[in-house]
């Protein structure tokens, strides 16, 4: 039981939130006793070199409150405090990567 097998968590549940030009990922996983945690990936494409910048952060259950509570309360303040517009992203057709077809390529974001 190496390293490896510490960073590869079995996967419980997933989800996946595109936002513009940044993907959200979600990630349930288990710990070796089966205690749930959640990882929160941020990943963005680099315009210079075409690669994904990822950073993550781990959610421990015994912090779920507390980060829910101070999400929701920083979140509360913006959308009181300035306009929030929901913007839809949806592809360009005079974009160049619509063009080549690049929304309709699968993603690759495998860690």
């Amino acid at each position: 039981m190496g390293d490896f097998e510490n960073k590869e968590r079995e996967e419980v549940f997933s989800k996946k939130v595109r936002a513009g030009k940044r993907t959200y990922f979600f990630d349930v996983k288990a710990t070796r006793s089966n205690d749930y945690y959640v990882t929160i990936t941020e990943s963005k494409k680099r315009f210079e070199d075409g690669q994904f910048i990822k950073h993550k952060i781990f959610l421990y259950k015994e912090d779920f409150e507390k980060f829910a509570e101070g999400l929701t309360e920083v979140v509360d303040y913006i959308k009181a405090n300035q306009e929030v517009i929901e913007k839809r992203y949806e592809p360009n057709p005079e974009d160049a990567a619509y063009e080549s077809n690049e929304y309709a390529q699968k993603d690759d974001y495998s860690f």
